[in-house]
C-alpha cells in the first residue's frame, strides 16, 4: 500500500520500487524458520509475545525511515516479526485445542481478509486525502505499528497466557505442565484428574527416563530432521499418495508466486486506471478502490468453510472452481483501464482467492499421514515463501511498457495450479484423517 508513496517520494522508478516488497518476504522467510525453531526452544509464550514487539517496533520505526534503502530495511525486519507470528500463533493455539475442535485453526484465516480491511481502510484515510506524498504513507505506517505495538501490550499485560504443556514437557518440566492443565481446568470450571505423580506414572520421571528432556541442540536437530528423506519418503510410499504429494506442493509453488504478483501490487495497477472521462484516478479513488475490493474479499474464508462439506464439491471441488475462476478474472482484470471495471474484477477475484486459499490450508494438512503431516506442510509452507520471494523479483524486471504484464503472470500460474488440483486423485470430505 506504501509503494506508489514510496515511489513519489523517493524518486523510485514504478518497477525498482517493488523490491521494497522483495525486502518483506526476506524478512518473512527468515521470521518463519528462526521464530518456529526458536518457539521450541525459548518456549512458545515468550515467542508468541515477541513477534508482535518486533512487529510493532519495526513497524512504527519504518514510518520515519529517512531514504528507500532504509525503508527496505526496516520492512525487512518488520518481516522477521510477522513471519515468525503466523506460525507460533498456530501452534500455540492447536495445541491448547482439544482433538475434536481442531478444526477451528482454520477458521483463523477469516481474520485475513479482516485484517487487509483494516489496514485499507487506514491507509485510504491518510492516503486518499490531503496529506502531503511524503507524510499520508509515515502516518499510516506509523498507525499500523502503533495497532500492532498495542496488540503486544494486551497480550503483555491484559490477558494471562499459559505455556504449552507440550513445550514444558519437551523440556523435562512435569510439575509446570500439570500446573499448566490444573489452570486450564480452574479456567474452563472444572477439574481434572491429573498430578505430577500419574504424569510420571505414565511417561516416566524426568531425572530418570531416557531422553525425557531436550537440549537446544537435540530440539533444532529434530526440526532440521522433518526434512530429511526418511521422513519426506513416505509421502511417496503409494502412487495415489505420491502423485497427490507432488501435486500439491506444485499448487503451493504456483499459487506462491501468482498470488502477491497480484495482491501486493494491487495498489500501483489501481493507480494506473483511468476515470469514465479518460484522466488518471486520484489518490482518493486508487485507496476507496482498494478498500472496496478488501471488503469484497472477507467473505471468502467464510463461504469456505461450508462449501467444502458439500457433497460432490468438498474440498478439491471447491479449491478448483475457485482457484479457476481466480485465473480467469484475473485476465478479465487487464481488458480495461478504467477504474470501475478494475475494481469490480478485482473484487471478483479477492472473494474467490480468499476462497481458494482458506481451503487449501485446511486440506493440506488433512492429506498428510498423521506421522509426517509435519513434514508434509512444513515442505508446502517452504515452496509458498520461496514463491513468494520470488515475485517481486519478477515484477521488478518486467517491461514498463505493459503494467500488466505480471498480471498475466499472476493469472497463467493460478491456472496452472487449477490444473494441478483437477488431478488431485485424494478427497478428504468426510473422511478421518490418517
Amino acid at each position: 500500500m506504501t509503494l506508489p508513496s514510496l515511489q513519489a517520494e523517493f524518486g523510485v522508478s514504478e518497477t525498482r520500487v517493488r523490491y521494497t516488497t522483495m525486502s518483506l518476504f526476506i524478512g518473512l522467510c527468515m521470521g518463519a524458520s528462526f521464530w518456529g525453531i526458536g518457539s521450541d526452544v525459548m518456549g512458545r509464550r515468550l515467542a508468541f509475545n515477541c513477534t508482535l514487539f518486533f512487529a510493532g517496533v519495526f513497524g512504527i520505526a519504518a514510518g520515519a525511515a529517512p531514504t528507500w534503502i532504509g525503508a527496505c530495511g526496516l520492512f525487512a525486519a518488520l518481516g522477521v516479526g510477522v513471519g515468525g507470528n503466523l506460525p507460533v500463533d498456530g501452534a500455540l493455539f492447536l495445541e491448547f485445542l482439544p482433538n475434536a475442535s481442531a478444526s477451528l485453526l482454520t477458521l483463523l484465516s477469516v481474520w485475513w481478509p479482516v485484517g487487509q480491511l483494516v489496514a485499507s481502510l487506514i491507509g485510504w484515510g491518510f492516503r486518499g486525502t490531503d496529506y502531503a506524498a511524503d507524510k499520508g504513507w509515515r502516518y499510516f505506517v506509523y498507525t499500523m505499528g502503533a495497532i500492532t505495538f498495542g496488540m503486544f501490550l494486551s497480550r503483555f499485560l491484559l490477558f494471562h497466557l499459559y505455556e504449552s504443556p507440550k513445550f514444558l514437557l519437551s523440556r523435562g518440566r512435569q510439575a509446570e505442565a500439570v500446573a499448566v492443565v490444573h489452570g486450564m481446568a480452574y479456567k474452563n470450571k472444572t477439574t481434572t484428574w491429573l498430578t505430577e505423580e500419574i504424569l510420571n506414572e505414565i511417561g516416566g520421571h524426568p531425572e530418570v527416563a531416557t531422553g525425557a528432556k531436550l537440549t537446544t541442540t537435540e530440539i533444532i536437530k529434530r526440526k532440521l530432521s522433518s526434512f530429511s528423506g526418511e521422513r519426506i519418503g513416505p509421502l511417496f510410499s503409494s502412487k495415489r499418495l505420491g502423485w497427490n504429494t507432488a501435486l500439491l506442493w506444485f499448487c503451493w509453488l504456483t499459487i506462491g508466486m501468482g498470488y502477491p504478483l497480484f495482491n501486493s501490487f494491487l495498489p500501483q495497477y489501481l493507480a494506473n486506471g483511468k476515470t469514465s472521462s479518460g484522466e488518471a484516478v486520484s489518490n482518493y479513488i486508487t485507496y476507496r478502490n482498494y478498500a472496496i475490493t478488501s471488503v469484497a474479499g472477507v467473505p471468502g474464508s467464510i463461504i469456505a468453510r461450508y462449501t467444502v462439506d458439500i457433497k460432490y464439491i468438498g474440498r478439491k471441488g471447491t479449491m478448483a472452481i475457485t482457484t479457476m475462476l481466480s485465473g480467469i478474472f484475473l485476465f478479465l482484470f487487464t481488458l480495461s483501464a478504467n477504474q470501475n471495471y478494475q475494481v469490480a474484477f478485482s473484487s471478483i477475484t479477492a472473494l474467490f482467492q480468499n476462497v481458494m486459499y482458506g481451503v487449501l490450508y485446511a486440506y493440506t494438512p488433512e492429506v498428510f499421514p498423521a506421522p509426517n503431516r509435519g513434514t508434509g506442510t512444513g515442505i508446502s509452507s517452504f515452496l509458498n515463501r520461496v514463491a513468494g520471494l520470488c515475485a517481486p523479483i519478477i515484477a521488478a524486471n518486467v517491461p514498463d511498457a505493459n503494467p500488466n504484464a505480471p498480471v498475466f503472470v499472476s493469472g497463467g500460474l493460478i491456472l496452472a495450479a487449477f490444473v494441478a488440483m483437477v488431478f488431485l486423485p485424494i478427497e478428504t470430505r468426510g473422511r478421518q484423517m490418517l
